[in-house]
């Protein structure tokens, strides 16, 4: 890993973990689960390969965990956003479009401020607008189609 992918995790875990705690949420970055009675709310960090940036993927499970197609039982305490096929990349209008790029990248010389606190700042009003509401959806579509 690259000391820059290393300080934005650090900054994420500084700022924004301690809300997904907050918020009832379980597990290690880079992946995060809240067990409600009716689903289980998945959220995973992805950082860009070439560096610079990362995506957070919110979706949401039955409370028993998911079985893959190829039939492997992925249990509550160890399934991942990235172990369900319909999920949201918070930034995206819908769950088709690829989603928002939290960039961390140096941004020229006159930047302001510190690169890594905004990237991380950036992800909190997301949570609220989108992910709670994507949450909160896909449980009750869970609950009348299940």
């Amino acid at each position: 890993m690259s000391d820059e992918r290393d300080r934005m995790i650090e900054t994420l875990k500084e700022y924004v973990v301690p809300v997904l705690r907050e918020r009832g949420f379980k597990g290690s970055f880079p992946h995060f689960r809240r067990p409600t009675e009716r689903a289980i709310h998945l959220l995973t960090f992805q950082f860009d390969k070439w560096g610079g940036g990362f995506v957070v993927e919110v979706a949401t499970c039955p409370p028993g965990g998911v079985t893959m197609h190829w039939g492997e039982h992925v249990p509550p305490n160890k399934v991942r956003a990235w172990d369900v096929t319909r999920r949201l990349r918070l930034g995206a209008p819908d769950e088709k479009s690829d989603g928002h790029w939290f960039r961390y990248e140096k941004r020229g010389l006159f930047s302001r401020g510190d690169r890594f606190e905004r990237a991380a700042l950036d992800v909190l009003p997301y949570l609220e607008s989108q992910a709670e509401d994507w949450w909160r959806r896909e449980t009750d579509e869970q609950k009348t189609s299940g």
